[in-house]
């Protein structure tokens, strides 16, 4: 008797049928259908709460400097006494550094700051998004009063 070589098992196809990966498809769009418009307002939340966050901490670097100098740093010395000593009156008593740097908001702009205020002591404020005053939703002002 001849041995006849053997031949080697044939293993079957793998791989996914046009049916299976049409299915994965659909599942992927209706899950991105569902999902996708509640992410997609969350950047613009972030920002607003980032913006309440920055005039806090602006608020409190305020609160330091009139501690510090009996008063609040006026509307033209703006917010920048904060991070460098003023150079118009009135000139701070005992002056020290109370931002290492002027953040601007989340869109770009710089806080504005009013002193007196018009809603309180001093006003700190973000224009929102669309850097003017007023407006509505991420358009709205963002200020020292909301906190």
């Amino acid at each position: 008797m001849s041995a006849t070589p053997r031949q080697p098992r044939r293993r079957p196809e793998t791989g996914f049928t046009l049916i299976e990966v049409m299915v994965v498809i659909v599942i992927l769009g209706v899950l991105a259908a569902l999902i996708v418009p509640r992410v997609l307002g969350r950047p613009d939340e972030a920002r607003i709460v980032a913006a309440k966050q920055d005039i806090a901490s602006i608020m409190q670097a305020l609160k330091l400097y009139k501690l510090d100098n009996r008063r609040y740093p006026s509307t033209e010395q703006g917010l920048t006494a904060l991070v460098e000593r003023p150079s118009i009156a009135p000139q701070p008593e005992n002056w020290k550094s109370y931002l290492e740097k002027l953040p601007n908001d989340p869109w770009g702009s710089p806080y504005q700051y009013l002193s007196p205020g018009l809603k309180g002591d001093v006003d700190v404020l973000s224009f929102g998004a669309d850097g003017r005053a007023g407006g509505e939703g991420i358009d709205a002002d963002i200020g020292s009063w909301d906190l």
